[in-house]
């Protein structure tokens, strides 16, 4: 096969797709010439402030709290490894491999808009590790999002100078030992690059922009999984009519119902029952899909345009501005990120609840217009899908709690210099685990629905859902008597995350 053309990472052009690349299918990445040149005239700013012993936030002087006091040049160096040394404190959870590639990708594209004084030796370790598959253990918890993630950068930080340890794949070892593995060396800090490593939103912006592909996959299967609904249900499409939607106009609502008409074209199980269905309209979880799911599709598109600003935005502090002055403002506070984390927590669990319920649909054998109770023929003696949906609801609950915002909470830090926080590594964790729970009810959701148009054979649904019955049953076949299900919602779920029910409403 041949090599993946590398990622040219020049700090202003990354895009969600890129770190998608980068984090999870390892393409590699370098350093264009002229991102070198930018960051050696940063660093030689920097260089002149320290010559002439200016008082500069973080580099001629402590922290936060401890802004006031004066470092002399002596010590300067020692106060940049001393400042990554006490913030490796995280605790809980290891971020996955890829979060923390993401995280490091993003690092290092921020150092390459050179607004960070740090010397190009900093910049190319970073792109080293990551094309040598090279990553170190970062706990999620400890991040407050303030002065950027600083527990976090800094897990990732103290092994650029040789400390701690790194993993490549399963193998694990000494920093010093597996950089040198690889021809790659620690950097030994001067001063401002202790700061430059960890001021930033990089660690909460890495798993936003994960998640953000993998709930914009999220939202195309919930449209497969609702219009597979309504075939399983013999429900009406006519709510979908563009007129319905035009007259609202909202973007994501049209987009949303133009996309089911595409799904549902040609059903067979639809003219079976035009013209002599005495019901007038459906149920909201099946009429007000393009009313649910398209307000989830604008907040997505929203989110993508935030995420991919703070994916090529200077987030240090203080800055080096090429006219030779350094300032010091706030880039490192992640509120913007941590409110479109809680915007996008909202919006997934919405989509929960509403396949939740389309499941109780198929499933209620008082609602499910004539398939068997609990999809099974043997009702009584199996149970059929009745448990699917239980779990389902446990699932979804637990999205609702999780979709409290945390970006609305604030617990003040560092002797209240810091005092006002966004709480964006919370944000994220919970946001990621709402994407993993609305995977799984998804799953149940196409589990059961494939399970009804099963019952409507040999009458055929829309082309696009046929092919997502297609897709499902390659895997999981038809439960004819009570099985453990588990293997099947799982096994549809990894289905899910490789994007299997995307792109299925094409015309031929």
């Amino acid at each position: 096969m041949t090599p993946p053309t590398p990622l040219q990472l020049d700090g202003r052009s990354l895009t969600i797709a890129d770190v998608c690349r980068v984090a999870r299918d390892r393409h590699p990445v370098v350093l264009p010439a002229e991102v070198r040149e930018r960051v050696l005239q940063a660093r030689a700013i920097v260089d002149a402030i320290v010559a002439e012993n200016r008082v500069v936030y973080g580099v001629t002087t402590g922290f936060g709290k401890m802004s006031d006091i004066a470092i002399p040049p002596h010590r300067q160096a020692e106060l940049q490894l001393n400042l990554i040394r006490s913030h490796v404190v995280g605790v809980g959870p290891l971020l996955p491999e890829a979060e923390v590639r993401a995280m490091m990708l993003l690092r290092a594209n921020v150092l390459a808009k050179a607004y960070t004084g740090v010397r190009p030796e900093v910049l190319e370790l970073l792109a080293g590790m990551l094309n040598a598959g090279l990553f170190p253990d970062v706990p999620e918890q400890g991040s407050v999002g303030a002065s950027g993630d600083l527990a976090p950068l800094a897990h990732l930080a103290i092994t650029l100078v040789g400390e701690g340890e790194l993993n490549e794949g399963t193998r694990r070892g000494a920093a010093t030992e597996m950089l040198h593995r690889h021809g790659l060396s620690p950097v030994v800090l001067q001063p401002k690059e202790g700061v430059g490593l960890i001021n930033g939103t990089q660690a909460h912006t890495a798993i936003a922009a994960l998640g953000w592909h993998d709930a914009g996959v999220l939202w195309e299967t919930a449209q497969v999984a609702g219009a597979a609904t309504l075939e399983a249900l013999k429900g009406t499409p006519v709510a979908f009519d563009a007129r319905i939607h035009e007259a609202r106009g909202q973007v994501g609502q049209m987009t949303s119902a133009a996309h089911f008409l595409r799904l549902l074209a040609s059903s067979e199980i639809r003219e079976s029952h035009r013209h002599n269905d005495p019901r007038v309209q459906d149920a909201y979880a099946l009429r007000c899909m393009p009313q649910v799911h398209g307000p989830v599709r604008d907040l997505l598109d929203h989110a993508e345009l935030v995420i991919t600003r703070e994916l090529n935005a200077a987030t240090d502090n203080p800055l080096v501005f090429p006219d030779g002055e350094m300032l010091s403002g706030g880039n490192f506070h992640g509120q913007a990120v941590a409110m479109v984390l809680d915007f996008m927590s909202i919006a997934l669990t919405n989509l929960a609840v509403m396949s939740e319920r389309r499941i109780d649909r198929l499933v209620h054998p008082d609602l499910n217009e004539g398939l068997p109770p609990f999809l099974t023929r043997d009702a009584g003696v199996c149970s059929g899908m009745m448990m699917a949906q239980v779990t389902a609801a446990a699932i979804t609950s637990e999205c609702k709690v999780l979709s409290h915002p945390a970006s609305v909470d604030s617990i003040p830090t560092d002797g209240s210099k810091e005092d006002v926080v966004p709480m964006a590594m919370g944000a994220a964790w919970k946001f990621r685990r709402i994407v993993h729970n609305v995977r799984h009810v998804l799953a149940i959701e196409l589990l059961c629905a494939m399970q009804g148009i099963d019952y409507r054979r040999p009458l055929r649904a829309g082309l696009g859902v046929e092919r997502a019955y297609a897709t499902l049953r390659a895997a999981v076949s038809f439960q004819e008597q009570d099985r453990q299900l588990t293997p099947d919602i799982q096994a549809i779920a990894k289905m899910i995350e490789r994007g299997a029910f995307r792109a299925l409403d094409r015309a031929d």
